[in-house]
């Protein structure tokens, strides 16, 4: 039974297993649960979910990797999910300013989600598939559930890093 459960969760109820690009995929997928839930729940909830994903996506991927071809097989992309949700927890964090900022000068404020969605997707791919130093080492090193998570939780943070800056001279223009 937690098998099955397990390898649900990894593959993100199956989004893992597209053919082509699922870690895109997943990634898109991660942006849509968080549009559902952006409004709707806490952020202390959210990062509380966050933290307990990422210990029980650590212990399952060791549990249950022989259940995949090799030490990190493209199906599971629950660590896609988790690195995914560092940058758009730092835009869920700025999203009230944001809104005070943007919405009060007449942008639209779904016209200013879907760009900070686009940009969101697209900084963490560029980190999660270029691997620079340390994500590299990272991806070389460690072939367990740690490793398999931990380097897109960097790429994550990379991303993060990003959206703060890219939200920083876009939403605020003042440091």
């Amino acid at each position: 039974m937690i098998d099955k459960f397990g390898l649900i969760l990894l593959t993100m109820f199956g989004v893992g297993r597209i053919k082509t690009a699922p870690g895109t995929w997943a990634s898109i997928t991660t942006v849509l649960i968080y549009l559902f839930i952006f409004f709707y729940i806490d952020f202390k909830i959210v990062v509380s979910i966050f933290f307990t994903l990422l210990i029980l996506s650590i212990f399952l991927i060791d549990k249950l990797l022989h259940y995949f071809k090799n030490k990190d097989p493209k199906e599971i992309v629950i660590d896609e999910f988790l690195g995914q949700s560092i940058p758009i927890l730092v835009v869920y964090y700025y999203w009230d300013l944001i809104c005070a900022s943007k919405c009060a000068s007449g942008q639209p404020r779904y016209e200013i989600m879907w760009i900070l969605w686009l940009v969101v997707i697209g900084s963490f791919r560029f980190f999660d598939i270029l691997k620079i130093y340390p994500i590299n080492l990272i991806d070389k090193k460690f072939k367990n559930g740690f490793g398999v998570v931990f380097d897109d939780i960097v790429a994550g943070l990379y991303s993060a890093i990003f959206i703060y800056i890219y939200i920083r001279l876009f939403y605020f223009w003042a440091w």
